[in-house]
């Protein structure tokens, strides 16, 4: 069993910028949950600018559904 297996992706939007590169984010679903979402490395290294409202791709292990990763943003 490979690391990716034990993850799950989903799209989600920016709401708010915190400090130390971490964002609340929403996610699609009908309760509309809000979550804690930190920058990948590879975001970080190549300075990729989030902004509220854009559109993102998080990354959540099923053992902790309260943060996640950002990797893509759209």
């Amino acid at each position: 069993m490979s690391k990716q297996d034990d993850k799950f992706t989903l799209d989600a939007t920016v709401i708010e910028a915190l400090p130390n590169a971490m964002f609340k984010v929403r996610l699609p679903d009908e309760a509309s949950t809000e979550i804690l979402a930190y920058l990948s490395g590879k975001m970080r290294k190549y300075r990729i600018r989030i902004l509220p409202g854009d559109i993102v791709t998080v990354e959540m292990s099923h053992y902790d559904l309260t943060k996640a990763r950002i990797t893509y943003r759209r």
